[in-house]
Parts: C-alpha cells; structure tokens; sequence
C-alpha cells in the first residue's frame, strides 16, 4: 500500500531538520520534486527561498508554511 504524499510541488514549507543536520538549514523553502514513496515516511526535494540552496528531506521535517 502506497503511502500518500502531505506537500506538494511549488508549495511552501518549514523546514525543521534532525540531529544530524546543520541547523542553520532551517527555514523557509519551496518543494520543487517529489520521491517516490519507498517506505513509511515520503521524502521531497526542498529549496531554500533566500540562497536557492536544495536538499532531499523527510517529510516529518517539514511543516506547511505560509509566505
């Protein structure tokens, strides 16, 4: 059974990373792809609104943002 996708292309995000990442990746970013679901939490391709850096992400690192 196929896990269903919370954010979609274009949409804005927060982005909250865990431990093993750098917080000062945290903020504001734009999903520009979504990966296929290949377990239980999907994954997506975020960028960052203010440098267009782009990182892949777990989609319990993101929250729906509105800017």
């Amino acid at each position: 059974m196929a896990v269903s996708q919370k954010f979609h292309v274009d949409q804005a995000v927060e982005f909250f990373p865990g431990r093993s990442v750098d917080h000062k990746a945290k903020g504001r970013y734009t999903i520009v792809r979504l990966f296929p679901t290949d377990g239980n939490i999907p994954q997506y391709r975020i960028k960052n609104k203010a440098d267009g850096h782009e990182r892949t992400v777990w989609e319990n690192e993101l929250v729906s943002s509105r800017f």
